[in-house]
């Protein structure tokens, strides 16, 4: 009998501790991706993080952040692993057939980096040359539908792309205009420069699954924080100005 009761308080532990992970949203990241989320002396930080920190405490939702690989994260929210998706995710339609987006919330497009001495300029000097990108992403997308006479080195992450390009084993790499322009300033040890125009503009999104009742509320947190400041504030911490500056 002494069992039997064991066992039932066992039971309705596991139980009350699965509905409290139940009642957190699971919020998938790629934290790879400075300056937008990223791990830094053990924490999560960066744009998204603090973004999402805001929207989450305007509506009251206890959150738990699900580091994954970013080609992961659009099938973790289709078979519903996950609640939500901050991962600098560009809003495409192929995507939006099969997640829904918030509002775009970023501005975005590709840029060139190139080492410091190169005489690449433009997206016109790779023919011939190699340029490596990240797998899975609209940059790599875009360079394989542009960059005929180009060859293309698609790696797991955006790290592995900077380091065939510092290591000589590239020309170029190729990715999003914020990361590529953090990592110059922060990373780059006046060893590579951005070059030519920014391609392709798109924005970035907010990942739900199909039907979330989420996103209704999380767009009107982000129109909030456009009047009110907020965004702004987080915008200038980690870009260094505000929007339009």
């Amino acid at each position: 009998m002494k069992q039997l009761l064991t066992w039932s308080a066992l039971g309705l532990s596991l139980a009350i501790a699965s509905a409290a992970t139940a009642d957190k949203l699971i919020v998938a990241t790629d934290t790879a991706f400075v300056p937008f989320e990223f791990m830094q002396d053990g924490e999560y930080v960066g744009f998204d993080i603090d973004m999402w920190a805001a929207i989450a405490e305007e509506n009251g939702w206890e959150y738990e952040l699900r580091p994954m690989d970013f080609s992961g994260i659009i099938p973790a929210l289709q078979t519903n692993q996950v609640d939500v998706a901050l991962a600098g995710i560009t809003i495409r339609e192929d995507r939006a057939e099969v997640i829904d987006f918030s509002d775009g919330y970023y501005d975005s497009g590709f840029t060139l980096m190139v080492p410091i001495d190169s005489e690449i300029e433009t997206t016109d000097d790779l023919a011939g040359k190699r340029i490596a990108l990240r797998m899975g992403t609209s940059a790599a997308d875009y360079a394989q539908e542009h960059f005929n006479e180009t060859e293309l080195r698609l790696l797991p992450n955006i790290d592995n792309a900077y380091l065939e390009l510092r290591s000589g084993r590239v020309d170029a790499a190729m990715h999003d205009t914020p990361n590529v322009l953090y990592y110059i300033a922060t990373a780059g040890d006046g060893e590579v420069k951005a070059v030519g125009e920014q391609m392709m503009a798109h924005e970035y999104g907010i990942g739900f699954p199909k039907g979330s009742e989420l996103v209704e509320d999380v767009n009107a947190s982000l129109a909030a924080m456009r009047d009110d400041g907020r965004y702004d504030e987080i915008y200038e911490k980690w870009f260094g100005s505000r929007p339009g500056e």
